[in-house]
């Protein structure tokens, strides 16, 4: 894919819209919506790296309530041209056709890789990659199996989300409570995946979601490593400008 001279590729994730309550929420979806806002006018592509909701899951006819203007801005975004992916997370993982097509959004669900402008790029959301985390690595397995998901689907809604806005409040992701430092290229778990990755082949660009941290690591001379944090905090994400990807914070 080339990148018109003066357009741009946008990289956020982690919006955690509905945590920690409404108000604070809605604070937030107010701020990414006129961030969207404001990067229209040169947006070639949007992609959103999961998270977007602390929860998420469609079913046949409800939509969880809420998050009308960050779904209204993504549409009208869409309506005028400007491509838009969005992978899934470990929180809105439960996705099954809404975004397609009535935002007509693309869906990923596994990490997937991309070129533009010659330029080798590995996207995805993070989570369940790199070493350890075997008991997570098995509770997604389930979560995204269709008879979990359609069992899920078996309970009145204001029972399934209670419930699943219980278990999201105490995750970290819901908290907050992240190591809010660089561990270490050993420590980090998507920098050694990267660098699994590049025994395999070349990539110029890692972009993850899931660490809730702002990281750009240089791999090697010619590839680069991005986290693109999280809007609870950081207000951050990264650019491609059709040569170099940068990460960057959003001043309101």
């Amino acid at each position: 894919m080339q990148i018109s001279p003066g357009k741009k590729i946008y990289f956020l994730s982690d919006f955690h819209l509905g945590a920690p309550n409404h108000s604070s929420s809605l604070v937030r979806e107010k701020r990414i919506v006129q961030f969207l806002d404001e990067i229209k006018k040169d947006a070639s592509v949007i992609y959103i790296l999961g998270d977007l909701f602390d929860f998420w899951y469609e079913y046949k006819k409800v939509v969880p309530k809420g998050f009308v203007r960050i779904l209204g801005k993504l549409a009208e975004l869409t309506d005028n041209g400007i491509n838009i992916k969005f992978f899934v997370g470990n929180h809105d993982m439960w996705m099954n056709g809404y975004f397609e097509n009535e935002l007509n959004i693309e869906v990923f669900h596994e990490a997937a890789e991309f070129d533009f402008n010659g330029k080798k790029f590995l996207i995805g959301h993070g989570d369940g990659l790199g070493p350890g985390d075997h008991r997570y690595k098995f509770l997604k397995k389930v979560f995204r199996n269709k008879v979990s998901q359609s069992f899920f689907g078996m309970l009145h809604p204001s029972w399934g989300i209670g419930l699943a806005d219980y278990f999201s409040r105490k995750s970290r992701a819901a908290t907050g409570k992240e190591k809010e430092e660089f561990l270490g290229e050993e420590k980090e778990w998507l920098i050694v995946y990267s660098k699994e990755m590049l025994k395999i082949k070349h990539f110029d660009f890692f972009i993850f979601g899931h660490r809730h941290f702002p990281i750009e690591y240089k791999m090697n001379e010619k590839s680069m490593y991005i986290n693109l944090g999280d809007w609870i905090k950081y207000n951050s994400y990264a650019v491609f400008d059709g040569e170099n990807t940068e990460l960057k914070y959003y001043e309101s």
